[in-house]
């Protein structure tokens, strides 16, 4: 099993002896979650399964679940919504986010269990390992890695691996 650790101070990510620069969200880390604040939440998370699109990537390989992203898949942010911070088919009639994304920073994405079990309303959504912008710019929550780097972490993670954000 391979557990990943967050830095948030040094916007670093470690993972069995590896350690990589990430981006986090514009909001800093924090306990306190909340839709919208740009914050990447803190505390210990499992990883849920990783997705990609197979139109520009290689199927990556993983002891996750792992699917293939479609133009339809959207994953729904509107706390008012029975579908908050849960995968939506596109198009969705609540607020949402476009999976298949045209700037290549969900080409290969992992999911964050954090606040899906269930969900609660307005604590934030859609938290996600993915590829970072170009110079690392900010995220809206997510955390983000150089392509390379989050690839050769998709292959170490396990069923029972978390990430541990602090």
């Amino acid at each position: 099993m391979s557990d990943l650790f967050v830095d948030g101070a040094t916007r670093q990510l470690m993972c069995d002896g590896f350690v990589t620069r990430c981006a986090l969200g514009y909001g800093g880390v924090t306990y306190s979650k909340a839709e919208g604040d740009g914050a990447t939440p803190m505390g210990i998370f499992p990883l849920r399964r990783i997705l990609y699109r197979a139109d520009r990537i290689e199927r990556p390989t993983s002891e996750l679940p792992i699917a293939e992203i479609k133009p339809t898949d959207g994953w729904c942010d509107d706390p008012n919504s029975p579908d908050y911070n849960t995968a939506v088919t596109l198009p969705h009639p609540a607020r949402h986010e476009q999976l298949w994304r045209a700037d290549r920073l969900y080409d290969l994405l992992v999911v964050i269990g954090y606040n899906d079990a269930p969900p609660v309303k307005g604590l934030g959504s859609a938290i996600f390992l993915h590829i970072a912008a170009v110079g690392y710019a900010p995220t809206e929550g997510c955390i983000a890695l150089a392509p390379q780097d989050l690839m050769d972490i998709v292959t170490q993670l396990t069923p029972q691996s978390k990430i541990r954000i602090g």
